[in-house]
């Protein structure tokens, strides 16, 4: 299995979309995160201090539904630890979200790439809180494999008899390492990028969050992960659930 190419801070000057531009207004705008799909996070800090998050994605380029995520982020806020959707919308050149910022760090930021089994640990812990704190029967959104394989298209035999629910969840749908955030002490601050959030077993999310440290860390983190979250590995779900992963 190969993972996804990993997203990251951009490395060449980004374009600021006219629609960014308006809804910065005099604030500085500052490209902080690009991802694999050709979309772009801009930081917005205002003169006052207050500081905003300005996703953006051009018109035609199909995988990232800004509008779902607005509504899952609304869903969840005041549940678990998420940004507080500001403003979604979208024109003839592409589609943009705004939301507040949260406190804490990416866990790829560089501070705790230097402590990977810190941040590993906390990635782990959050996603048990959001696991443990999201209502599956209040939850409008679905994740499920039905749900992945049929988005795709995809009739890969090998997924079409998924091993049986350990545990039903609302999964987080991106759980890798970049989309949790840290307090400076290194607990678990908030998730952020929650564009598939919905109803999953919850090996779903742990295969891949784990599977995530290896790409951003290196090799040795994964039973932080696993410790973190309270939990054995379980090798069959892990490896059906990757696999999922580089399917859908």
């Amino acid at each position: 299995m190969t993972p996804r190419a990993i997203s990251g801070p951009p490395v060449e000057p980004v374009p600021v979309p006219a629609a960014v531009a308006r809804l910065a207004g005099g604030d500085e705008i500052v490209p902080v995160w690009r991802n694999e799909l050709g979309g772009v996070t801009f930081r917005l800090d205002g003169a006052d201090g207050r500081v905003r998050y300005a996703k953006w994605i051009a018109a035609g380029r199909p995988g990232i539904d800004l509008e779902g995520e607005a509504a899952r982020l609304a869903w969840a806020h005041g549940r678990v630890p998420v940004p507080r959707v500001l403003e979604q919308g979208r024109d003839a050149d592409g589609s943009w979200l705004v939301t507040e910022a949260v406190p804490g760090r990416s866990a790829v930021d560089p501070r705790w790439v230097a402590e990977p089994a810190t941040a590993a640990a906390a990635i782990g812990r959050g996603l048990r809180l959001l696991h443990d704190a999201l209502p599956v029967d209040e939850c409008p959104f679905d994740w499920g494999v039905e749900h992945r394989l049929a988005r795709k298209g995809c009739c890969d035999p090998d997924l079409l008899a998924p091993p049986p629910i350990d545990r039903l969840v609302v999964c987080h749908g991106d759980a890798c390492a970049p989309n949790t955030l840290l307090h400076d002490d290194g607990t678990f601050a908030a998730h952020v990028d929650l564009g598939s959030l919905g109803v999953a077993d919850r090996w779903a999310d742990l295969a891949v969050a784990a599977w995530s440290t290896e790409w951003n860390f290196g090799p040795g983190h994964e039973d932080a992960v696993h410790a973190g979250y309270g939990i054995a590995p379980d090798p069959v779900r892990i490896a059906y659930y990757r696999r999922l992963w580089d399917a859908t």
